[in-house]
């Protein structure tokens, strides 16, 4: 996956994270509960896409081998 792909997902992920934290301070009581779960694997995508964008970012465009 390229860095721009990955970077789009995350950028909607974020995008879709602040949405449901505005709608589950907006619902009732009685549904939080199942979107505040719903919240959680989405932080955790999100997190989980902006440490392989990191990891991208950081990693050099070709790897150097040493032969002893």
């Amino acid at each position: 996956m390229s860095v721009q792909l990955i970077a789009k997902e995350l950028y909607r992920l974020i995008q879709e994270v602040e949405e449901l934290e505005k709608r589950i301070r907006a619902a009732p009581y009685e549904k939080r509960e199942k979107m505040k779960y719903q919240l959680l694997k989405l932080k955790a995508e999100r997190d989980h896409m902006r440490k392989i964008l990191d990891g991208r970012k950081d990693a050099p465009a070709h790897a150097k081998r040493y032969y002893f």
